[in-house]
């Protein structure tokens, strides 16, 4: 008995250590990460622990950056299980490449192009034209490669005829933000940010007027195709368009597709 009792022990033992073992396991496997547009770090930052509370056990882990930049990412193998674009063409070319999940893909959230301006001491614009008077020496806008924002300007002053006329001024940011960010500490003499972002500015920036002629600001949202939550991807990317989700997003002004 005394040998049986002994047996028992050390099988109970090793049990235990596998047990401990495979904690990590469960835990990573909970975890659920999330690259996303910049544009979306205000929304994002505050729509994860309600996800989190809706669905236990689950853990979300964010990654910020300019669309182009978050999908080379994800082609040099960055372990991403969810993708969200503020364009269109960086998913396409995703999907083509057999980096997303075509049949997840949802379009989530609509924005608008705007220019601001400094709120002291900015230029007063009141519409794309006055971009080209001598007031206005610096103009920020995202990369044209790899920064949504910067190709739908592009497209908005390509369609005022003002694109080479203006582009001695450009000065190019790494991601939407880091316009804002040009602008409000009146580095920059104006600069093309979402009207979501914009707001973010507050009272350091005021929008001087809104772009047009460029393709709409639509964000799709996509299943990468290496990750290893597949469930847990498609129930984020369902969550989005839940009330809680929508509650949120309408508050940092993003619009619904219809």
């Amino acid at each position: 008995m005394p040998r049986c009792s002994s047996l028992v022990r050390v099988a109970r033992r090793g049990l235990a250590v596998l047990a401990l073992a495979a904690l990590p396991a469960l835990a990573a496997a909970q975890t659920l990460t999330v690259s996303a547009a910049a544009s979306l770090t205000n929304a994002f930052k505050e729509l994860g622990p309600k996800f989190e509370a809706s669905h236990p056990g689950s853990k979300l882990v964010f990654n910020f950056a300019a669309s182009g930049t978050l999908i080379q990412q994800i082609a040099q193998g960055a372990p991403v299980d969810v993708f969200a674009s503020a364009d269109q063409t960086t998913v396409t070319q995703g999907i083509e490449k057999k980096l997303f999940d075509a049949d997840s893909k949802r379009d989530f959230a609509l924005n608008t192009v705007v220019s601001v301006v400094p709120a002291q001491g900015g230029p007063a614009l009141a519409s794309v034209k006055d971009l080209a008077g001598a007031a206005v020496k610096r103009i920020a806008i995202g990369k044209t490669a790899t920064v949504p924002v910067g190709r739908y300007t592009r497209e908005s002053l390509d369609a005022a005829g003002l694109w080479a006329t203006l582009e001695p001024k450009f000065v190019y940011a790494d991601s939407v933000r880091q316009v804002l960010d040009y602008v409000a500490r009146g580095e920059v003499d104006a600069g093309f940010v979402y009207r979501t972002d914009a707001a973010i500015g507050g009272d350091k920036v005021k929008i001087a007027f809104t772009a047009t002629g460029h393709t709409p600001v639509s964000y799709p949202v996509v299943v990468v195709s290496e990750s290893r939550q597949k469930p847990l991807a498609k129930a984020f990317i369902h969550f989005l368009s839940t009330p809680p989700a929508l509650e949120v997003l309408n508050r940092y002004g993003f619009g619904q597709p219809s």
